[in-house]
C-alpha cells in the first residue's frame, strides 16, 4: 500500500474558503479570498482527478472549494447591498425636494 501525498493547497483552500466567508461583506476582501480559493482548488481538483489513488485531503479542498463559492456570493450580494444603500441615500434630498408640503 503506497502512501498517499496531501494534495497540494487543499488546507490552503480551506482557510481561505473560511476567510472568504467570514471577510464577505469587508468591501470585496471576501470576494478576492473567495476567487483566490477557487482558482487553487480548480488545480488541486485537476491533481486528484488524474491521480487519485496519490492524494489524500480531498474532502477539505473541496470544503473550501464550496465556502469559497458561498463567500463570492456572499461578497456579491453584500456589495449590491451597499449599491442600492447609495442609491436610496443619494437619491432621498431629490426626492424630498421634489415633493413640497404645506403645513
Amino acid at each position: 500500500m503506497a502512501i498517499k501525498q496531501q494534495l497540494p493547497n487543499s488546507t490552503t483552500v480551506l482557510v481561505l474558503g473560511i476567510c472568504s466567508i467570514v471577510f464577505a461583506g469587508c468591501f470585496g476582501i471576501g470576494t478576492i479570498l473567495g476567487i483566490i480559493g477557487l482558482v487553487l482548488a480548480s488545480k488541486g481538483r485537476k491533481l486528484n482527478a488524474e491521480n487519485p489513488e496519490l492524494y489524500d485531503g480531498y474532502g477539505s479542498l473541496n470544503a473550501g472549494f464550496i465556502m469559497s463559492i458561498i463567500g463570492i456570493v456572499l461578497g456579491a450580494l453584500g456589495f449590491l447591498y451597499w449599491i442600492i444603500v447609495v442609491v436610496v441615500i443619494g437619491s432621498s434630498p431629490f426626492w424630498a425636494a421634489s415633493h413640497h408640503y404645506s403645513y
